[in-house]
């Protein structure tokens, strides 16, 4: 579990990085925008499977078409919240419920 979650931050701030650079290109970055953002969608929706993964897929796609807003690191906040701020029991962990009498 620890080398996906490493394997994970990794790839989700070259993406990051990917998607800022294209701002960083005048008069081009725009237009590599229109082509980066569907691909960083399918990216984000691969990265993270089910229903958080289609809602951040949506939200990158997003975030990649409107202006000015590259500088979001959208895939390493998605990692955060799956594997630090979301405290949701994971997989393999069980919660035991006892009744205090």
């Amino acid at each position: 579990m620890k080398i996906l979650k490493n394997k994970l931050l990794i790839k989700g701030l070259m993406y990051d990085a990917i998607g800022m650079v294209t701002m960083a290109i005048p008069l081009v970055g725009p237009f590599l925008d229109i082509v980066w953002a569907p691909y960083a969608a399918n990216k984000m929706a691969e990265m993270y499977p089910g229903k958080k993964g289609k809602i951040a897929s949506v939200l990158v796609f997003i975030e990649e078409l409107l202006p000015f807003t590259d500088v979001i690191p959208t895939f390493t906040l998605m990692w955060f919240y799956t594997f630090v701020w979301n405290k949701a029991p994971k997989e393999n962990e069980f919660v035991i419920e006892a009744e205090v009498v």
